[in-house]
């Protein structure tokens, strides 16, 4: 048995481990093949303090401090040594810093840190005018657009304003990542949006476009039952009479985003969406606040 378990051990290594005896590689041994975090955890320190692979030490310690339920440490950490990691190494640090944000419930940290990523997209910065760029998760590498990458991060965003109940916020995002890279999940939050806002047609028009396979996504099992469960939930409280816009509530929204964010939306909105559905009424509106936007 002792031996068939060391050959098991030897394939998960050869496959997933580099070769080696430096600390990166023993913290990779310790993460994957003896599956012992806190081990990895001291063996990652070890290498960053040894300057040995510092960009995958760092951010593969702190997704193992996450699975430990020590995400604060984990972004003291990268916010502590990321300057030691390479320029190529940032937004994928970005993307960890992310998770554990959502993680610990730094809805704050979380907003400000997905807009600096939708800037550096429409600036130009992160795919550097190419269509697509290579993307990694889980160990896998793969190509991601520039569509795909902006409505995932204003779908986070529309998250996000969810989590501060600012849902007329959250909807506007929702709708402009639908408009550049529709999925059935997305459409979901989006109904969620409204319904919040007692705006029950309009949501329930949303819904159906997920339930009647409309939408990429909608074939799913997971978000065809989330628009079920939604649906029903729209259809019991029907009767309630839909309250006016607050003009205070769209303020807030309003303020939520600084001048410059909202130009750039509207400009990559500009490149990648349909050019009769680029703006909505809520963008609009922002010319008439300019100045409590740059304030």
């Amino acid at each position: 048995m002792e031996g068939g378990r060391g050959n098991s051990d030897q394939i998960v290594s050869n496959a997933k481990v580099p070769s080696g005896d430096s600390p990166y590689v023993r913290a990779k041994h310790a993460q994957l093949v003896h599956k012992d975090p806190e081990a990895a955890i001291v063996l990652f320190w070890k290498a960053i303090n040894a300057g040995d692979r510092v960009d995958s030490a760092l951010k593969d310690m702190a997704v193992v401090m996450k699975q430990l339920d020590r995400s604060e440490e984990a972004i003291e950490a990268i916010r502590s040594f990321r300057f030691r990691c390479s320029k190529q190494s940032q937004e994928s640090l970005d993307n960890v810093l992310i998770d554990l944000y959502k993680k610990c419930g730094k809805v704050e940290e979380q907003i400000d840190l997905l807009k600096r990523k939708l800037r550096k997209i429409y600036q130009g910065e992160i795919f550097n005018g190419r269509p697509t760029k290579t993307a990694r998760s889980h160990g896998k590498k793969f190509q991601v657009s520039v569509k795909q990458e902006t409505s995932r991060l204003l779908g986070n965003l529309g998250w996000a304003y969810m989590q501060k109940f600012n849902f007329l916020g959250a909807e506007a995002v929702y709708k402009k990542a639908q408009m550049i890279d529709p999925d059935a999940n997305k459409a979901c939050n989006l109904a969620l949006c409204l319904i919040r806002q007692s705006r029950f047609a309009e949501a329930e028009r949303v819904l159906k476009d997920v339930l009647d396979g409309r939408l990429p996504g909608g074939d799913d099992p997971k978000p065809k039952r989330r628009a079920e469960e939604l649906l029903a939930e729209v259809r019991s409280r029907w009767e309630v009479p839909p309250p006016l816009p607050s003009p205070q509530a769209e303020l807030s929204y309003l303020l939520d985003l600084d001048d410059d964010f909202v130009k750039g939306i509207e400009r990559l909105m500009g490149e990648l969406a349909p050019p009769r559905s680029r703006r909505l009424p809520v963008f609009e509106a922002i010319s008439s606040f300019r100045d409590q936007l740059t304030c």
